[in-house]
């Protein structure tokens, strides 16, 4: 049994969708909260549940005693953590749910992988931790020491954490650091949704950084694929691994970072251009300075991720925009 936490997200939703289509079984937990619109979420899990190998538990990994529970009333061996408080912006405001989820919940995590004896645990990291770096492409070889949000501080906790326990207990444990992920059934906080949303009613939308702004935007398709096949190959003890000149990717422990990105960074105006034409409307921008906890630019080196799992992203943004946008209006009923 597979455990995937965070199934009624966004990335969480899509995984468990592919465990199933190729014969998994599924055991999904979420705490529904209400960070954007618990609907979304129901109508993610209603795609999920007509399949008999997938069973939902409403649950909140910060929740110690049910989380213990959980690994000790099923049979999980493998485990894909995309539960977390999601949002640079919102770590501003809301900090203590960083905390709880991220922090507390890894924990609580890590502790029923280890009572379970997990065969494999794949967790969400972030293209966040490498907050302040600027060389380019980000590289899972260089060290991230200078977060410039709280969420990428947790992101960046939560690898350290794992590292912990695969070096204590022997837990096989690979951190998979997105990037700008996007797509049919997307997180409505994000910058595409906010967009297509605001075009299509006749808004403005705030353009950040003054449209100098470059992500590397990942496909949800490319997400998934890179996690399952990730998922299938627990990581070993680096032979090669030296205190003397720590590789901050690998270790002696059986734990591994990747990148997932489309190693393709696209300027943020390009993105506005190509949703103005699969929406058929003009977008009015309003351009804003660069917010608290953003960086300019993200962009992801996936070398590892080829030579490891033989994948690396490759969906066009703009193929990957126009199935949004079709998902959006089917969805919204426009």
């Amino acid at each position: 049994m597979i455990l995937v936490t965070g199934a009624a997200g966004f990335i969480g939703y899509h995984v468990a969708r592919r465990l199933l289509e190729r014969g998994d079984q599924v055991l999904g937990v979420d705490n529904l909260s209400d960070y954007y619109d618990v609907r979304l979420k129901e109508a993610r899990l209603a795609q999920l549940e007509p399949s008999p190998r997938f069973r939902f538990i409403k649950l909140d990994i910060a929740d110690r005693p049910a989380v213990k529970n959980l690994f000790i009333t099923h049979p999980i061996r493998r485990v894909v953590h995309l539960a977390a408080q999601a949002g640079v912006r919102y770590s501003l405001v809301n900090p203590h749910a960083y905390a709880d989820s991220n922090l507390v919940g890894f924990l609580n995590i890590l502790e029923g992988c280890r009572q379970g004896q997990a065969a494999h645990l794949v967790f969400a990291s972030s293209s966040s931790v490498y907050g302040g770096n600027t060389k380019m492409p980000f590289s899972e070889h260089d060290n991230v020491d200078h977060p410039l949000s709280l969420y990428g501080a947790s992101k960046k906790a939560n690898e350290l954490m794992a590292h912990s326990y695969a070096h204590l207990y022997g837990l096989p444990c690979t951190g998979l650091r997105f990037f700008t992920v996007y797509g049919p059934w997307g997180r409505p906080d994000m910058a595409l949704f906010l967009f297509t949303k605001a075009i299509l009613e006749g808004k403005p939308i705030d353009v950040f950084n003054y449209g100098k702004m470059q992500r590397d935007f990942t496909y949800v398709d490319d997400i998934v694929e890179g996690v399952v096949r990730v998922l299938g190959r627990p990581p070993a003890s680096d032979p090669n691994w030296s205190g003397q000149a720590p590789d901050p990717a690998t270790s002696t422990a059986p734990y591994r970072v990747y990148n997932i990105g489309n190693h393709k960074p696209v300027a943020l105006m390009r993105v506005i251009e190509l949703l103005e034409e699969a929406l058929g409307k003009k977008a009015e921008k309003h351009l804003q300075p660069l917010q608290p906890g953003d960086v300019p630019s993200t962009y992801a080196d996936v070398d590892d991720l080829g030579k490891h799992v033989a994948f690396k992203p490759d969906t066009p943004i703009e193929v990957g925009i126009r199935r949004f946008v079709d998902w959006y209006r089917g969805y919204y009923k426009i």
